[in-house]
């Protein structure tokens, strides 16, 4: 497969191409720098593969991947530092979206299908708008999807599978009953999405799933402990106490 890697950092295009050069079935024809020279790149060599950085200077990598679609184009790889742009990423046509630094197994598996994909446009649009259409929702407060990355690869999960969203400095762990996923969102934006559903947020740090309470103890005269189908156990806060009414009369 012809391969062109575009990023604005020469590391990590000296990276990317280390790890490509491993693989037989890969031939790096070019490499660009930013996302106008990514296209002329791409009009010049014809690559099967483009594996292409989100922030750059003159054009960025979303940019590059739109002015692509529609037409005969290679299949794109985005390859980023950034977990929060995946959806936007799958819906502007990208069939993968790996995070920098990427493993070898992982960089493998984009490109095994990225070949498997190469020349079907139809089968590319196919699994492109089916991986976005997880994200959309016909109703405002249902089917909403959120994405959680393990650790090769990003996991779409229903609110129904969500126990709960715990905060842990800057990171935000998707709890569900086998997992923890990294969510790709801070905990206020989740819990703006989650407004008028089943989830509540009982601390600063914690959003539960309602439906997914089994107990309630009382922990003090203003707290309580609340433990999950996992057997799991959140204290809510005093600030989020009152909250609790909702819960008692589901």
């Amino acid at each position: 497969m012809k391969t062109l890697i575009v990023d604005d950092e020469p590391i990590a295009r000296r990276v990317l191409r280390e790890g490509l050069e491993a693989l037989p079935e890969v031939v790096v024809v070019g490499e660009a720098e930013n996302g106008k020279e990514a296209l002329k790149r791409i009009a010049e060599f014809k690559p099967d593969l483009v594996f292409l950085d989100l922030q750059m200077p003159v054009m960025s990598g979303f940019e590059v991947a739109r002015e692509l679609r529609g037409g005969p184009s290679p299949v794109i790889v985005i390859v980023t530092a950034f977990d929060q742009y995946a959806i936007q990423a799958f819906e502007a046509g990208a069939i993968d979206y790996l995070l920098k630094p990427v493993s070898d197994a992982r960089l493998r598996k984009a490109v095994e299908r990225a070949k498997r994909l190469q020349g079907n446009r139809l089968e590319i649009d196919n699994e492109v708008t089916s991986i976005a259409s997880l994200t959309q929702t016909a109703e405002p407060t249902k089917g909403r999807k959120f994405v959680g990355r393990g650790a090769e690869e990003y996991v779409f999960l229903d609110e129904d599978e969500i126990l709960a969203f715990q905060a842990e400095r800057e990171l935000v762990w998707i709890v569900t009953t086998r997992q923890r996923l990294l969510a790709t969102q801070s905990l206020r934006v989740i819990d703006d999405r989650l407004k008028d559903s089943q989830f509540l947020r009982v601390h600063r740090n914690a959003i539960v799933n309602i439906n997914h309470v089994r107990s309630m103890t009382v922990a003090s005269s203003s707290r309580w402990v609340l433990t999950l189908s996992n057997s799991l156990q959140l204290v809510v806060s005093k600030r989020q106490a009152h909250k609790i009414r909702r819960i008692l009369h589901q």
